[in-house]
C-alpha cells in the first residue's frame, strides 16, 4: 500500500469527503434527525490549513464553528469497495478540523441550498501532521478531543460514530471514487460551539498527535 507524508497527501489528494452527523449527539445538538445512511459532503482541496497558520473567520460569518474529526487518508483507488475489504484501501490518518459558518450554514438549510460556501472556505480544513496507519489498529475506538483557550469543548471517541470507518469507505465508493490522497472526514462529536477572533483552538486524537491553531478575522 501507498505510503504518503503530509506534502505529498496534499498534493496527490483531489477532493476531502465529509460526513455529515455521524454521532447521535452532535445530530441532537444540533436539532436534526439521525440519518439511516451516511450523509456525505465535499471540501476543496484548497480549505487545507496547516500549524503556523491561522483560521480565518471568512468574511461576513458570524457564528464560527469547530468540528474536530479523524480523516482517513486512502492509499489506493477504491470504487465500489466491499465494507469488509474497506480498510485495505487506508493509506493514513490524520486529525482534522471541519470547520462550519454556521449561520451561513443554517440560512442555506433553510433555503434547501447547497452547504459549499458554509463548510468549503479558505482554511475550513484545518489538519494535523500525517499518521502512519500502523500506528492505528481500530480507527473506531480512538478518544479525540477539542478544546479552546484551554477548556475542553468536544470529548468523544469514535466508537460512537453511527457509521464505522469501513462502512463509510465502502458506502463513498459506490458513487465516486476514491483515489490515493483523498481525504474522508468522518463526522464530529457533541459539543461544537462558536468561536471568536482571538481563540485558540487545540485538538488531540488517541495520544498519537495535537494541534493548535488560532483563530482570526479576514
Amino acid at each position: 500500500m501507498s505510503r504518503f507524508s503530509l506534502t505529498q497527501f496534499r498534493e496527490l489528494g483531489k477532493k476531502i469527503v465529509c460526513v455529515g452527523r455521524n454521532y447521535v449527539e452532535h445530530a441532537a445538538e444540533l436539532g436534526n434527525p439521525v440519518p439511516s445512511k451516511p450523509i456525505i459532503f465535499l471540501k476543496p482541496t484548497s480549505s487545507y490549513v496547516t500549524e503556523g497558520q491561522a483560521i480565518k473567520i471568512p468574511p461576513g460569518c458570524h457564528d464560527l464553528n469547530h468540528e474536530v474529526e479523524l480523516g482517513v487518508v486512502i492509499g489506493a483507488k477504491a470504487s465500489k469497495v466491499p465494507e469488509s475489504e474497506a480498510l485495505n484501501y487506508i493509506g493514513g490518518y490524520v486529525l482534522g478540523l471541519d470547520m462550519t459558518a454556521r449561520d451561513w450554514q443554517s440560512e442555506a438549510k433553510k433555503k434547501g441550498h447547497p452547504w459549499s460556501l458554509a463548510k468549503g472556505f479558505d482554511t475550513s480544513c484545518p489538519i494535523s501532521d500525517f499518521i502512519e496507519k500502523e500506528k492505528i489498529q481500530n480507527p473506531n475506538n480512538l478518544d479525540i478531543w477539542l478544546s479552546v483557550n484551554g477548556e475542553i469543548r468536544q470529548n468523544g471517541n469514535t466508537k460512537d460514530m453511527i457509521f464505522s470507518v469501513e462502512n463509510l469507505i465502502s458506502y463513498t465508493s459506490q458513487f465516486f471514487t476514491l483515489e490515493p490522497g483523498d481525504v474522508l472526514l468522518t463526522g464530529t462529536p457533541s459539543g461544537v460551539s462558536r468561536l471568536e477572533a482571538g481563540d485558540v483552538v487545540k485538538a488531540g486524537l488517541g495520544g498519537l498527535v495535537e494541534m493548535e491553531f488560532k483563530i482570526e478575522s479576514s
